[in-house]
């Protein structure tokens, strides 16, 4: 038999409310529902941003796995914020005080990313904190607002993943925007970029893609370094850079390393990259960890106890984004316990929550991947270059590499010998395409969560 969206929901639901308490089932799921289905992804529709984050954080699996079983060919879930329930949709019952706060607290509004210019409005510098780690970037971003096209440029921006990069960039792209409306400003990755020539070139319209990419004012380049050993392609960017530094207009790079290290990058361009100004972000010491802990707990209006702060401040990991997403956990665990939370508390919940690393194999990173895009697992050691086959199998080398922290050379071995040029690149695309696509980005934080 086959269920339409609302039984195939209530049937879930049902399952769901036996296993867990009133309260609970009455928060989080009773303003539920199934809107649409669309090529094995099922969107369910949420009141506001907390739900989403909760379901997501605790219930994700549960949820998928349930409707697995009553819809074989589920291959995702997405939680999209109802906004006209939000608006309109009145109760008959008492709305609860911890969700009324919630409400208040909690945007619930997504952040929509501008397809004419590519930014992401969230990322602005009113929520950039600064600290010595960042302070010489934040600057030079600064000049450049005031002069732009004038001073540093280039602007050349580099460090590791999760130092706030990409949050540097678009903001000075969302602050020159502001200034200027009229400005034509681009945000694009280097990924996109060879995309978008790759595509001139194979349909015969390189003169629409050197026009398309010279009209701008302000040029936005981001992770740089993937275009190494893309000859072709570096010599299109030469004559862009050229002909945009010319004419003034501002040119804003960011990538993992300095200019000096794209040891596949061609010289004339790495010089041009050293032309104008060349700055590193480094990772956060503990203060400033601190201080972007307390601006994220301002955000959500939400008291942290200073010896939490700390301890947070004091956890081995330096990624701003993880030590952001520990903080939402411990914000979503005292709202629904309306009280404060401890650091005994915090200790345990960050066990619980943090990515997996030893205590997840090889093996399991690809049984998972594989049965999440419903493949057999032996054909991911194939050598072939099947589209439905290469995205899972680069999903596979990009979680062994950023979670369980497994050598390039190693993932290649384990993945039917590849070379670890391969897995590299193959990481570094996935990379991009994050960036990109929110699809990508909940498909790997489904996948997150089953491994857990």
């Amino acid at each position: 038999m086959i269920l339409d969206d609302k039984q195939l929901w209530e049937s879930v639901l049902v399952e769901i409310e036996l296993s867990v308490p009133r309260a609970t089932f009455s928060m989080w799921f009773k303003e539920t529902e199934i809107i649409r289905q669309e090529e094995g992804v099922i969107y369910v529709s949420v009141p506001n941003e907390f739900v989403k984050t909760w379901l997501l954080d605790k219930h994700h699996k549960t949820i998928l796995k349930l409707l697995r079983e009553r819809s074989p060919s589920t291959r995702a879930i997405e939680y999209i914020i109802s906004k006209a329930r939000e608006n309109n949709k009145k109760r008959d019952t008492p709305t609860p005080l911890i969700r009324r706060e919630i409400e208040n607290i909690l945007p619930l509004e997504e952040y929509y990313i501008n397809k004419d210019d590519n930014l992401n409005p969230k990322y602005v510098f009113d929520s950039f904190v600064i600290g010595s780690f960042n302070e010489l970037a934040h600057a030079a971003a600064q000049a450049v607002i005031k002069k732009p096209g004038i001073v540093y440029n280039p602007l050349y921006i580099f460090g590791d993943t999760g130092h706030g990069k990409t949050h540097l960039i678009q903001a000075i792209g969302n602050a020159l925007k502001s200034g200027g409306p009229s400005r034509r400003i681009y945000y694009v990755t280097s990924e996109k970029f060879l995309m978008d020539y790759v595509s001139a070139l194979q349909n015969n319209k390189v003169n629409t893609f050197k026009e398309s990419y010279r009209k701008y004012d302000i040029l936005i380049m981001d992770d740089i370094q993937f275009l190494s050993k893309k000859e072709k392609t570096q010599e299109e960017l030469f004559h862009l850079f050229n002909h945009l530094s010319d004419n003034n207009k501002q040119i804003i790079f960011s990538s993992d390393k300095h200019p000096s290290y794209l040891s596949d990058m061609e010289s004339r361009l790495r010089s041009r990259f050293a032309a104008g100004m060349i700055v590193e972000i480094t990772a956060p010491e503990a203060e400033s960890r601190a201080a972007i802990l307390r601006a994220k707990a301002r955000q959500l209006h939400f008291s942290v106890q200073d010896e939490i702060i700390d301890y947070l401040a004091n956890l081995p990991e330096n990624n701003i984004r993880q030590l952001e997403g520990i903080l939402n956990t411990i914000f979503c665990q005292a709202q629904l316990k309306q009280t404060e939370i401890s650091l005994t508390e915090v200790k345990t919940l960050i066990k619980d929550t943090e990515k997996p690393r030893k205590a997840v194999s090889v093996k399991d990173v690809i049984k998972t991947v594989a049965t999440f895009y419903n493949l057999d697992e032996e054909i991911i050691y194939e050598k072939t270059r099947r589209k439905e086959v290469v995205k899972p199998r680069q999903l596979i080398m990009y979680l062994l590499r950023e979670d369980l922290h497994v050598s390039y050379p190693t993932i290649g071995a384990k993945l039917g010998g590849r070379d670890h040029t391969t897995v590299i690149h193959s990481c570094e695309k996935v990379k991009n395409d994050l960036k990109m696509s929110a699809e990508l980005c909940s498909e790997v934080d489904q996948i997150r969560l089953l491994l857990k």
